[in-house]
């Protein structure tokens, strides 16, 4: 299987969305994701990054139902490169190759997915 997924999503958006939900952010990210962004000057750039990498996984996969926690962006410390997705779960074994794309400016995050089958 191969196909490709697009997302993007207003910074402040999700800010604003967190803020009113309690435990949403831990529902949504994985401890690894989390960290990652709370590492960083305005972690809320870097959550919805990654909430747009998940949103443009599923997208290519095609999936309909799925769970937040079973597709985590990945990022070594330290190592210049791209991001890397890990599925999990009920997505683990799937052996497609993923590959994403993050961005980010201070008002809108996006991410692409491209699944190579």
């Amino acid at each position: 299987m191969s196909g490709v997924g697009l997302d993007l999503l207003e910074v402040e958006r999700l800010e604003r969305t967190l803020a009113r939900r309690p435990g949403l952010e831990a529902r949504l990210f994985t401890a690894g994701e989390r960290a990652y962004a709370a590492a960083r000057p305005r972690p809320a750039m870097h959550l919805a990054a990654r909430f747009c990498a998940k949103e443009a996984v599923a997208k290519a996969l095609g999936l309909r139902a799925w769970s937040w926690q079973d597709i985590e962006v990945l990022h070594a410390e330290g190592v210049s490169g791209p991001p890397a997705v890990a599925l999990h779960g009920a997505l683990a074994g799937r052996g497609e190759a993923v590959r994403i794309s993050l961005t980010h400016t201070r008002g809108l995050a996006g991410a692409v997915a491209v699944i190579d089958g």
